[in-house]
């Protein structure tokens, strides 16, 4: 089910922390949560609806707009994760410096302030995305199509396939997902357990194929398997320190949750990782 639902599933718990008093949001973004929280609540369901299907048994405009439900559900996860992690960092700093208390007091200040501004213009970004990701929902008649049988819905509607560039990513996501798992888990049949190396495995292609959504499928599939991991976004431009701090958050978020708010270098964070 997670293929179909991505993240959606745990951004309602998360959104309900955001409007926690403590977090001391806005009024207008508090509004804008509370909005995003409701039309999750209506998605939900249908997208539920969705995942029970076998996803070669779904008309291909389903398909179509599940995808675009599930890449706005990790890009709103991402956002929530990060302001939590900005604003919950540091809480528990146990320096004994009054002075290197109070300086660290007011870097807190200063980094919270700035991440509530940040996530005031990303929330309107995704509340806006989100709802024209509803309003598709009803433009194009997907509660009827999901009542009808297959046979006779079988073409996709031209304005729908324009908003993607390569459709048959989207159909063969849990094909493509499988043949990504196999060649992951090759290494592990091909040595020995004393003899273990690290695999790594290139998705490549032009903008909007869903290549994240990809990769995210296969992680979400794999990570049961594992102690420990982390999903990471890297851009073109990124920085390689916040890269780090974020590896390590996602490996060990009770450990370090106050790395975003602390002034360490790539070569300690590397001896950290290891």
């Amino acid at each position: 089910m997670s293929v179909v639902t991505g993240a959606l599933g745990s951004l309602g718990p998360k959104l309900l922390q955001l409007l926690h008093g403590e977090y001391k949001l806005q009024k207008g973004v508090r509004k804008q949560v509370e909005s995003l929280s409701r039309e999750l609540d209506s998605i939900y369901p249908f997208l539920h609806k969705v995942s029970d299907v076998p996803w070669d048994q779904l008309d291909e405009q389903v398909k179509l707009w599940a995808r675009e439900v599930r890449e706005a559900s990790y890009d709103m996860e991402d956002i929530i994760d990060t302001f939590l992690v900005r604003v919950d960092g540091g809480k528990n700093n146990s320096d004994s410096s009054s002075l290197k208390l109070a300086m660290t007091k007011l870097g807190e200040l200063f980094s919270k302030a700035k991440a509530r501004r940040d996530i005031a213009a990303k929330i309107k970004d995704i509340t806006k995305r989100l709802e024209e990701v509803a309003n598709n929902r009803q433009k194009y008649k997907l509660d009827e199509i999901m009542c009808k049988p297959l046979a006779a819905t079988s073409t996709i509607d031209p304005r729908l396939k324009a908003m993607y560039k390569e459709v048959t990513q989207l159909i063969g996501v849990d094909k493509s997902s499988d043949e990504l798992m196999s060649l992951l888990n090759q290494s592990q049949q091909d040595h020995d357990a004393s003899d273990k190396k690290m695999k790594m495995v290139s998705v490549v292609g032009v903008g909007g194929l869903g290549k994240t959504t990809l990769a995210r499928a296969v992680y979400d599939k794999l990570k049961p398997q594992y102690d420990c991991g982390a999903f990471i976004s890297i851009g073109r431009d990124h920085d390689l320190v916040k890269v780090f701090k974020d590896i390590l958050f996602h490996l060990d978020s009770e450990n370090h949750k106050d790395i975003h708010n602390t002034e360490r270098g790539v070569e300690l964070l590397i001896h950290q990782l290891r």
